[in-house]
C-alpha cells in the first residue's frame, strides 16, 4: 500500500474513532440489579427517545460486591460513565480519591433542595457530587386480611404495638416475619426503623456527632429494649431465617407483620392474594412527636475519568427532569424522587408511607454520615449487636455499652 494511502486510511480510522467517542455508549454502573428491566424497558428509551444518537446501557453488580468491584473498576480505568451512588461516606470516599465529577452548578442540580444533596456533598458542603435520586421510608407492613379476620387494628403507640404482637401470639398466628441469620435486617429494618421516635431523629443522630450523646443514653438503649420485646415475637427458629425467608413467610401469610423499608413493596405486590397495609413506627404514647426514618438511598454521579461525558452531562439534566422522577417513582415502587417536583405516587402502600413526611419528621439512619468511619466499624457492630438482642443472647444495656466503647475507640468526640 502506498505511504499517502497508509496515511489516508489511518486518518480515515483517527476520525471514525474519534466520531464512535462522542457518540458512543454511556454505561451505568449501579447496584440495583433488580432495575434492569425497568431501565432496559422504559427509562433508557425515554431518555434515547429525546435524545438521538445517544445509546445507554445499564450495567449493575451484585449488592453484596458492587462497591469493591466498582472501587477497582475506577481504579483501573474501566469503569461506566455514569455511577450509581451510596449515600454518605462510601460516595464521599470516591470522590476524594477523584473518581467523581463535581457537580455543583451543573443542569438538573437545581431541582433538588438542599436537605437532598447532603448525601452527596464534602463535610463543609462546598462539593457536590452525586445528584439525588431516591429515598426509602422504614416503617412495617402488614397483612390486612389478618388483621380483619381477628378485628386487629394497625398500631401508634408502643403500648398498642405489643397488645398487637400478644393478640396475634395468642390467636396461634406468628406476629412478625422477622429473622437474624443474615444480621443486617436487625439494624436496618429494626433498630433504625424504630430508634428515631426514642432519640428524636435528626436531633439524637446530630448529637452523637458533636459528642454530646452518647450511644448509652436513654433513648438509644430504650430502642434496644423495644427490640428485645420485639425478639419475644418472631418465629419459631427464627436465628436461622434469611432475608428470603422472612419475605416468603410474610408473602404466604405466615405472618402477620413485617418490619421493613419501602423497597419491599414491589415484591409483595406481585404476590396474587396479599393484600398490603402499612403502618409507621409506633410513638411512645399518644401525642408525642413522630420520626420516620426517610433514608437518602441512591444518587447518580459522572465518572471522571469518561471518555463521553458531554452526553453523560446530558443523561444527567434528564434524571433531574420531572419525566424521570415520575417514573423512576411509580415504576420502581418504594423508593421515592428527592427532587422538588411534584409526583403523584400510584401504589397506595407507597403513596401511604409518603405521606407519613406530612406528620412525620424524617430523618436517616443514624450511623450513615460519620459514624462509620472508623475501627470497629459501626455499620458491622450494629448487624451483629442487634442481631443477638433480638435474640435474646445481648441484653439492651450491655449492648449499648459495647456499641459506646467501639463508637469511642475511634472517635474524638466521644471520648470526653
Amino acid at each position: 500500500m502506498p505511504l499517502r494511502r497508509k496515511i489516508s486510511t489511518a486518518l480515515l480510522l483517527a476520525m471514525l474513532s474519534a466520531t464512535n467517542v462522542r457518540a458512543g455508549t454511556l454505561v451505568i454502573e449501579s447496584w440495583r440489579v433488580d432495575d434492569k428491566t425497568l431501565w432496559e424497558k422504559v427509562l433508557i428509551p425515554a431518555f434515547e427517545k429525546n435524545h438521538p444518537g445517544i445509546e445507554v446501557k445499564f450495567a449493575p453488580t451484585a449488592p453484596t460486591e458492587y462497591d469493591s468491584s466498582l472501587a477497582a473498576r475506577l481504579a483501573g480505568g474501566t469503569a461506566g460513565d455514569l455511577i450509581a451512588c451510596r449515600p454518605f461516606d462510601v460516595s464521599l470516599a470516591l470522590y476524594k480519591k477523584g473518581h467523581l465529577e463535581k457537580l455543583d452548578g451543573k443542569a438538573g442540580m437545581q431541582n433538588f433542595p438542599a436537605t437532598a444533596t447532603v448525601a452527596w456533598q464534602t463535610d463543609d458542603g462546598k462539593d457536590t457530587f452525586c445528584m439525588p435520586v431516591a429515598s426509602v421510608i422504614h416503617g412495617f407492613l402488614y397483612n390486612k386480611k389478618i388483621f380483619k379476620k381477628l378485628n386487629l387494628q394497625p398500631p401508634k403507640t408502643v403500648d398498642e404495638f405489643f397488645a398487637l404482637l400478644e393478640a396475634l401470639k395468642k390467636a396461634g398466628v406468628t406476629p412478625l416475619a422477622l429473622g437474624t441469620a443474615d444480621q443486617w435486617e436487625s439494624s436496618q429494618m429494626v433498630y433504625t426503623n424504630i430508634g428515631p421516635n426514642f432519640w428524636r431523629g435528626e436531633e439524637g443522630r446530630k448529637a452523637l456527632i458533636a459528642g454530646k450523646a452518647k450511644l448509652t443514653d436513654a433513648p438509644f438503649v430504650e430502642a434496644l429494649q423495644f427490640e428485645q420485646r420485639m425478639g419475644g415475637y418472631m418465629g419459631r427458629g427464627a436465628s436461622a431465617q434469611t432475608y428470603g425467608d422472612s419475605q416468603n413467610q410474610f408473602a404466604l401469610g405466615r405472618a402477620a407483620i413485617y418490619p421493613t423499608g419501602s423497597w419491599d413493596i414491589s415484591y409483595f405486590s406481585q404476590t396474587p392474594g396479599l393484600e398490603l397495609g402499612a403502618f409507621a413506627p409506633p410513638v411512645r404514647k399518644a401525642g408525642d412527636a413522630c420520626f420516620i426514618s426517610d433514608h437518602m438511598d441512591i444518587g447518580i454521579g459522572i465518572n471522571r475519568k469518561s471518555r463521553n461525558k458531554d452526553d453523560a452531562f446530558k443523561f444527567l439534566a434528564w434524571v433531574g427532569s420531572q419525566e424521570f422522577a415520575d417514573i423512576y417513582t411509580n415504576r420502581v415502587t418504594g423508593f421515592f424522587s428527592l427532587s422538588h417536583h411534584l409526583i403523584s405516587v400510584r401504589d397506595p402502600v407507597a403513596k401511604q408511607m409518603a405521606e407519613w413526611r406530612n406528620s412525620c419528621a424524617s430523618t436517616i439512619r443514624f450511623n450513615a454520615q460519620v459514624l462509620n468511619r472508623g475501627q470497629p466499624s459501626m455499620e458491622s457492630e450494629l448487624w451483629n449487636i442487634n442481631a443477638q438482642v433480638l435474640n435474646g443472647k445481648l441484653a439492651p444495656k450491655d449492648a449499648a455499652a459495647r456499641l459506646q466503647s467501639g463508637f469511642a475507640k475511634w472517635y474524638k468526640p466521644q471520648q470526653k
